[in-house]
């Protein structure tokens, strides 16, 4: 991993493979464990990452102060701003796809149905999306995926209070080129309970690799 001009690049060792664009929850920054760990993974199954960080957590990097998320708008200007300097540098020539943990997922998703869409990368990969905020399930975030643009890929543990595979399946507007996969006993940190076998790590590692293939696929 390379910290470069406030980005942390993991670089794969394929010069061919894709490009993920990633960014932070709402509540920890680029480089906190769950975001090391998925990116080491994502490397391994030859994805380079590349994980920035929105306004305000770079202020909080600063100053130490927890601030909650900016305004949509700003968050998306941001992300916008990333993606275009990662497609007139290292992004050029290669295939491009942008996501997220939970907050960092949606916006991406939220960039995809854009009207102005321009076809600037190749899908969207979420992992954890929000679908709804945790014990309130009339509050649902999807009412944008009718007009994605490109494919979305979303990697959902089964026991995520931010959205349950029951829950999804009957509120999920159709038709929309989402696919989500479901990963047992995870959490919204992809943490299984203790009397599972799987570990934390093998969930990370099955949603990379779930991840990687997506992005093969599109």
């Amino acid at each position: 991993m390379n910290s470069t001009d406030g980005y942390l690049v993991d670089t794969s060792a394929s010069a061919t493979g894709p490009l993920l664009l990633l960014a932070h929850g709402a509540g920890a920054p680029a480089d906190s464990p769950f975001m090391a760990d998925l990116a080491a993974a994502l490397v391994e199954q030859g994805v380079t990452v590349i994980r920035f960080e929105f306004p305000y957590m770079a202020r909080r990097r600063e100053d130490g102060r927890k601030r909650p998320p900016d305004r949509q708008d700003k968050l998306l200007a941001d992300f916008r701003e990333h993606l275009e300097q990662l497609r007139k540098g290292p992004g050029r020539g290669r295939r491009i796809f942008i996501g997220g943990k939970s907050m960092g997922g949606r916006m991406a998703s939220v960039l995809a149905s854009a009207a102005e869409f321009s076809g600037g990368f190749e899908g969207v990969v979420c992992f954890g999306y929000p679908f709804h905020p945790p014990g309130k399930p009339d509050r649902w975030r999807v009412g944008h995926f009718p007009e994605l643009q490109c494919p979305v890929c979303i990697l959902q543990g089964t026991r995520d209070p931010f959205g349950k595979p029951e829950e999804v399946a009957a509120a999920l507007p159709a038709p929309n080129p989402v696919t989500i996969h479901w990963l047992e006993g995870g959490d919204h940190d992809l943490l299984p309970p203790k009397r599972q076998a799987a570990s934390q790590a093998d969930l990370i590692r099955e949603a990379a690799r779930l991840a990687a293939e997506f992005m093969a696929g599109v």
